[in-house]
């Protein structure tokens, strides 16, 4: 599968241009402070440098997988390995006959902005909201935060998995 490394990085940006809107003060930022117990003082005591830097670092390393969610194709590159007889480099011609020949068939297929915002929604819902709803109960959060940082998650990996998606 080739990885378009531009989109990738692309994409990588979307949780930071994301979180400056939806952490805004005038969007969700004041109910969200209020629901973390955090304020501006908190907030700016923090070293924003390696903050944002790790953040970014994270969200390269989030697009990265997120193609491996919304890109199809990427499965049926995975289906040779089945051929590959241990202790050898070589795949069965009979396996990669097949894939091509189900690459030529179907290719850029659901390679679509829609079909990769589905998937992306689909993962904010079945994998980040378990993981930040989890979190919250046993920060002693309320809904309210829970809700507010899901919903981002949620937005975002849609948004990231659009991206992807849509440019092979």
């Amino acid at each position: 599968m080739h990885i378009n490394f531009i989109i990738v990085f692309v994409a990588a940006l979307v949780p930071t241009i994301m979180g400056f809107i939806w952490y805004n003060p005038k969007v969700l930022g004041t109910a969200w402070m209020k629901a973390a117990n955090l304020n501006q003082d908190k907030m700016k005591s923090g070293n924003m440098l390696l903050i944002f830097g790790l953040s970014l670092f994270f969200s390269f390393l989030l697009s990265f997988e997120m193609q491996f969610l919304v890109i199809h194709q990427a499965g049926a590159y995975s289906m040779m390995f089945h051929y590959i007889t241990p202790g050898q480099a070589n795949y069965s011609t009979d396996a990669v006959n097949y894939v091509n020949d189900m690459m030529a068939k179907y290719g850029n297929e659901f390679r679509t902005f829609k079909h990769g915002e589905l998937h992306g929604t689909i993962a904010g819902f079945f994998i980040a909201l378990p993981i930040i709803a989890t979190g919250a109960m046993f920060e002693g959060k309320g809904f309210k935060y829970a809700a507010i940082n899901a919903g981002y998650w949620i937005i975002t990996l849609g948004l990231m998995g659009g991206l992807i998606c849509a440019f092979p």
